[in-house]
Order: structure tokens, then C-alpha cells, then sequence
């Protein structure tokens, strides 16, 4: 496991067009998924322990955004054939475990994960209404400590967006680095 933090990327960058299959092979696309006043995009895994630190917590504020018109869509990219943990066949008892109610994704290819500059997992991307990048940071300031008064970054950074404003304070996502094939 190695530690990744993901580089810049630039804001106001389009949010890149995909078409990805859940494990059961139903498809899903970026404008289906989006939400009236944005995006989140998040890159997870199942075997990542920075992921399985925060993913009840990215459960549940892709709750409270998709109340506020926020779609949100979880993404696996890693080489499963290296890391069997994150095989499509594992993913839906992950997402039922954490509570996670967006799709679970697989990129298989890893072409999507390339398209976003994904590095790492988690690696959170927040698009605004317009579908540019507003937001490049971490869930929150509890990363794998304790969650007892955390600042909820990813929901104040798409009030922001969603509320036509621009996210000054961005933190970058540490995690471990995706398995590429």
C-alpha cells in the first residue's frame, strides 16, 4: 500500500463523458447520473483502508446531496486480477456494507480513471451544475481517525458550487495509489 496524493487538477475542467457498467452489467452514464445541481464523482476501492475508513461517511453525505439535487456515482478502477478484494463480484457487498445507495461502477479498461486523472483511492471529484470541476479535495478532516466534530468538506464544497460560488479551500485526498494493469 502506498500512500498517494492526487496532483492539481485544473478547475473549471469539463467533466469527462462515461458509460460504465454496475458488477451486474446494467449501464450507466455521466448525464444520466448527474443531478440538476451537479456531480460527485468518487474513485474507491474495496481493499483501500482509507476507503474503508470513510466510506459510511460517503454514504451518507451522498445522501444529503442527493436531497440537495446532487447525483453522486462511486467508480472502481483498480486490477482486480492483482487485488481479487476489489472483484465486481465483491463490490455490492461493500456498497451494502457501507450504505452506499449511489452506483458502484467498474472500469475495467481503466480508461475513465485516466480521463479524470484519477491517482488514488478515495479520489473525489465535485462538478457544479455546468459540469466543470469545482472541486478536487477529501471527504472531510477525519481521514482514518476519529469522526467526532469533522468539517464535512466535500458538502460544503458543492453548496458552494451548486449555489453558483466557487470553492476556495481545497485539501487534497490521501489514500492508496489505483492498481494500474
Amino acid at each position: 500500500m502506498a500512500l498517494v496524493s492526487p496532483p492539481e487538477t485544473p478547475l473549471g475542467s469539463p467533466c469527462p463523458d462515461f458509460e460504465l457498467p454496475d458488477p451486474g452489467g446494467k449501464p450507466w452514464t455521466r448525464d444520466g447520473l448527474r443531478g440538476p445541481n451537479g456531480l460527485v464523482v468518487a474513485f474507491i476501492c474495496n481493499h483501500c483502508p482509507y476507503v474503508i475508513a470513510m466510506a459510511g461517511r460517503l454514504a451518507a453525505d451522498f445522501r444529503v446531496l442527493a436531497d440537495q439535487g446532487i447525483g453522486g456515482v462511486c467508480i472502481m478502477s483498480n486490477n482486480w486480477q492483482r487485488y481479487p478484494a476489489d472483484a465486481p463480484d465483491k463490490m455490492p457487498a461493500f456498497a451494502q456494507a457501507h450504505g452506499l445507495a449511489v452506483p458502484y461502477l467498474v472500469d475495467e479498461t481503466q480508461d475513465v480513471a485516466r480521463a479524470f486523472g484519477a491517482v488514488c483511492t478515495p479520489d473525489l471529484f465535485g462538478y457544479g451544475p455546468d459540469l466543470t470541476l469545482g472541486y478536487r479535495g477529501r471527504l472531510d478532516d477525519a481521514g482514518r481517525g476519529p469522526v467526532d466534530g469533522r468539517r464535512a468538506e466535500l458538502l460544503a464544497a458543492m453548496a458552494a458550487l451548486a449555489g453558483g460560488n466557487a470553492v476556495a479551500d481545497q485539501v487534497p485526498s490521501m489514500g492508496c495509489s489505483i492498481k494500474w494493469r
